[in-house]
């Protein structure tokens, strides 16, 4: 059970409404559990679906299997049940298992970067920060780690309120 319920559609007013239609016209995405919360403030809807700009971002240099993986990867070692179903959903539909994951050195590298982001609270081991560099340059560095920390923001959000897990996600858990 949620600590706050989701906003229904019919008491949301019309300017988060407005964000709602926005949102979901620009990202082909729905409105979740999440969002619904968020919705009983737009700034705090608007500065949390700012998360699909960095995560747009990231793909055009990492590519999409990496960016929902790191992003997966982030969930789990936050401990979020709601985003790391969403992401075991994401990883599901294109033909994965999650428990049985394969990668690349690079792609290693990268979940081993976001896990530590998330379990070791941003503190990462110089080995690891240095091997990151070496592979990205200091502005896709800069994304890695704000969309990471966007990531653990929405787990933290997600969390914190006790989300219930959308019921179109259900089928996708642990």
């Amino acid at each position: 059970m949620p600590r706050i319920d989701p906003l229904p559609l019919s008491e949301t007013p019309e300017n988060v409404q407005n964000a709602y239609t926005a949102h979901t016209s620009q990202y082909n995405a729905r409105i979740t559990n999440m969002k619904a919360t968020l919705g009983r403030s737009l700034v705090a809807f608007e500065v949390y679906m700012d998360w699909y700009k960095l995560y747009e971002q990231i793909k055009t240099f990492i590519g999409n299997r990496p960016a929902y993986l790191f992003a997966y990867t982030v969930s789990v070692g936050s401990n979020c049940p709601l985003c790391t179903t969403f992401f075991r959903k994401i990883i599901i539909d294109n033909g994965e298992v999650p428990e049985d994951l394969k990668f690349s050195e690079n792609e290693q590298l990268l979940m081993d970067f976001g896990s530590a982001i998330a379990t070791n609270q941003g503190r990462i081991p110089d080995e690891l920060f240095s091997k990151i560099a070496r592979l990205y340059n200091p502005q896709q560095v800069v994304e890695l780690v704000a969309f990471a920390g966007q990531m653990i923001a929405t787990n933290i959000f997600n969390n914190v309120l006790e989300t219930d897990i959308d019921e179109y996600l259900s089928s996708y858990g642990k």
